[in-house]
């Protein structure tokens, strides 16, 4: 269970707990879509901390450890970087340093808010017998201005006289823990600081990246505002402004840090240490309440886009926005080269790079949350990688334009570093393809599919033409040695979702290909042109294999088998597995995991998720009670898949209980490794469950339906979602469906089957 309170806008934790350090660290980081920060103390802290500060799109290409070579191996893995640290504000009283870890302190609280953006932590320092210092400290990173990060900083004697030293600092001197060879990843570039301000610019190893930390700092007594005269500390990779002020009974000092990070993704190198500095300046010239004001403003417009409300359930409440909250401080889609970590701005794990995860479960998120650019631009960056998934897929072996999409990447080179990974779980070429099919859909925007998408389906279509061999004692394509969404399986033969996926992505090729031939003639022959594309036998192959796949099927219970070699596993169900043996990947050898019969994810059951159209509800519901049963969901992806399913069957308690798993997997910590990271896609999976799942919302031959249903425990729920440039509110209970029109044009809507059209600004309420 989590130690952290249930609150509908606010994470709370009380008391001080060291031994949770990392996890708390995760689950109160902040981001903007630009940067992120984790929860680490402003003051010093020698106890277990992961010390994080990342800033999106800076990595280092950290050299692949193993073993082992093989042919088209990745050299290095792609790392997000512990950036220079810009929260250091360190203390010390009547000269002693405050240390947490052995600092004698009461009253320790950390508030995270939801609904505002900003972490605020508060504790009280005995100093000797019942004098004693009450520590405030408030953050925020900036969502109207998302280079800046704010700092407000107060303490409040009660009954203390003495004097409280402050040391304002940036430091560079840092790494990251999950370095292969325990290199430091930032060279110092320049330094300087004077009375009240400081920059420190460092550059990357081998990428070469310049990043500029600048500080503004002023300060107040008693609320008003009050000159230093700090000393000042300037060595490499370090700056400082040092000074100690004097504080009695009732008295508080406060320090306001402002702070400017910009990089060369966006500026010129030579002028970084100028603007960063005057970025800052500028920012406390501004003022810390304006700046915040500004901030809970863009919140305030993306809660009003995204929010879910639920009555009955404290708990569920909770952990939607939870999820929410970490979804839009991750990615904010202003900036087409950036991408989705599946651990965001929380931690190093998985080494901030991009998955398949975002296409398959962050894109929908986005697409019925936000403005429809922010999905183009997720999109947009898997196009700009087609080249380099063109050269990825010629390393293995393939030709003609045929394109593989990287596993892991940071610039649309593979570097994931397993082999069973890396080589074997091409499937993510098809979340790709889906997500292209997915965007037109939800948006209506067919020009995406002539102006880019269709050069990302041939080349993709061309790979899975290539994959696919010619059975002779099947007569039918196989596709072989390959790993599916279940990784607890790997080299196996003509994994169902795999080989399903690959059809449906060269149908839907076929399906493009004619579309834009006919609707943009000139578009096509541009791209005929660019990809060199026979237009006679490259589809005609593509229907060919797609028409005669072989796909392996269980007759008896007539499900769709995971492999061609399943039943050849003891099949028991996961019920039966002793607690002291979960989760099984850390307690079993990879031999017997392979081995054995249960499934880390949805992976028939992915497929149908995505293809539901293609499928019966009885078919759905015969592979669903074959394969959730022995499914132990130990990746965060996996439980809300199973939670959507089990809501389209009408198992609506399966679903809740699903649904309260994933939603609260990082408050509750089921896993045990929030210390790492959240588990930032899979968030998105949450919402997904509400939406998909108990909403029923779908997109069906270009028109929107909902097919709701309600957890028992609940009163009632309500979400907003976009189609097609409308926003949208429905609220369901147990009696009736409310749907307001946020938009100023008519929305037409599927609801259990009936059409209704709600006018601009318009509601309507159906009984059921």
């Amino acid at each position: 269970m989590s130690f952290y309170k249930e609150d509908e806008w606010l994470i709370i934790e009380e008391g001080f707990h060291p031994e949770n350090m990392r996890e708390s660290e995760s689950i109160f980081s902040l981001g903007n879509g630009y940067m992120g920060q984790r929860a680490n103390f402003e003051e010093k802290y020698s106890g277990d901390s992961l010390q994080g500060s990342y800033v999106a799109g800076i990595y280092y290409p950290d050299k692949t450890r193993v073993g082992w070579w093989k042919n088209g191996y990745p050299e290095y893995f792609a790392k997000v970087l512990n950036a220079p640290s810009w929260t250091g504000i360190e203390i010390a009283v009547n000269g002693k340093p405050v240390d947490l870890a052995k600092a004698g302190i009461t009253g320790f609280s950390r508030v995270l808010n939801m609904r505002e953006g900003y972490l605020e932590r508060r504790f009280t320092l005995r100093v000797s017998g019942s004098k004693t210092l009450e520590f405030s400290a408030k953050r925020f990173l900036s969502m109207a201005e998302p280079d800046l990060g704010v700092i407000k900083y107060s303490i409040r004697s009660s009954g203390f006289s003495g004097k409280i030293g402050f040391s304002v600092t940036l430091n560079s001197d840092v790494r990251n823990q999950d370095a292969n060879y325990g290199v430091k990843f930032w060279r110092s570039i320049s330094h300087s600081v004077d009375k009240y301000s400081g920059v420190l610019v460092a550059r990357t190893l081998k990428t070469g990246f310049y990043l500029a930390t600048g500080m503004r700092w002023e300060f107040y007594r008693n609320g008003e505002r009050r000159d230093t005269a700090p000393s000042l500390t300037d060595r490499d990779k370090f700056v400082a402004g040092s000074f100690t002020e004097k504080i009695g009974p009732g008295e508080e000092l406060t320090l306001l840090k402002y702070v400017s990070v910009l990089s060369s993704l966006n500026l010129p190198k030579e002028q970084l240490a100028g603007d960063a500095l005057k970025r800052a300046e500028a920012a406390c010239e501004t003022g810390y309440d304006a700046l915040f004001t500004a901030h809970i403003r863009e919140w305030e417009m993306i809660w009003n886009s995204s929010d879910v409300v639920i009555e009955g359930d404290l708990a569920a409440q909770q952990a939607i926005r939870f999820n929410i909250f970490h979804l839009n401080q991750t990615y904010t889609g202003k900036d087409d080269r950036l991408n989705i970590g599946p651990k965001g701005f929380t931690g190093e794990k998985y080494g901030g790079s991009t998955y398949w995860d975002t296409e398959a479960f962050a894109l929908p998120f986005f697409l019925k949350t936000a403005d429809q650019h922010v999905a183009r631009n997720l999109l947009f960056y898997r196009y700009r990688h087609l080249p380099a998934a063109i050269k990825n897929a010629e390393k293995l072996g393939f030709k003609n334009g045929a394109a593989l999409y990287p596993m892991v990447t940071m610039n649309g080179e593979e570097c994931h570093n397993e082999w069973e990974i890396t080589f074997e779980e091409i499937h993510r070429n098809g979340a790709i393809a889906f997500a292209v099919y997915n965007y037109a859909s939800h948006t209506g925007d067919e020009e995406y599919i002539a102006d880019y998408g269709l050069e990302v389906l041939i080349g993709i279509s061309r790979f899975w033409s290539q994959r696919a061999t010619w059975s002779e004692s099947r007569k039918k394509y196989v596709i072989l040695g390959v790993t599916g969404p279940n990784e607890y399986e790997n080299n196996v033969n003509n994994n169902w979702y795999t080989n399903t996926i690959a059809v449906w992505t060269m149908s839907y090729t076929i399906a493009c290909l004619e579309k834009v031939r006919t609707g943009a003639p000139a578009k096509f022959r541009a791209i005929v042109e660019k990809t060199s594309l026979d237009t006679v036998s490259e589809p005609a192959r593509w229907k060919e294999i797609a028409g005669n796949m072989h796909f392996p099927y269980y007759d008896e219970r007539r499900v769709f088998l995971q492999q061609d070699c399943f039943l050849d596993k003891e099949i028991k169900p996961a019920n039966e597995l002793p607690m002291a043996e979960r989760p099984i990947n850390q307690h079993w050898s990879w031999d017997r995991i392979l081995r054995s019969c249960y499934i880390k994810q949805a992976d028939v059951l992915q497929g149908l998720y995505f293809l539901e159209e293609n499928y019966d509800t009885e078919t759905i519901e015969r592979n669903f009670n074959f394969y959730e049963p022995i499914t132990v969901h130990e990746s965060s992806l996996s439980a809300c898949i199973h939670s959507i399913i089990a809501s389209r069957i009408g198992k609506i308690d399966k679903a809740y209980e699903l649904y309260l798993r994933t939603a609260r997997l990082d408050l509750d910590d089921y896993n045990h490794e929030v210390g790492d990271g959240l588990h930032i896609t899979s968030m998105a999976g949450t919402w997904l469950a509400i939406v998909e799942g108990f909403g029923g919302m779908r997109v069906s031959g270009g028109n929107l339906h909902l097919n709701p249903l309600i957890p028992g425990k609940w009163k009632s729920y309500s979400f907003h979602a976009r189609f097609r440039g409308v926003l949208f509110e429905a609220g369901i209970t147990h009696d009736d469906i409310t749907i307001l029109n946020l938009s100023g044009k008519p929305l037409v809507i599927y609801v259990s089957g009936e059409e209704y059209t709600i006018d601009a600004s318009g509601k309507i309420k159906i009984n059921y």
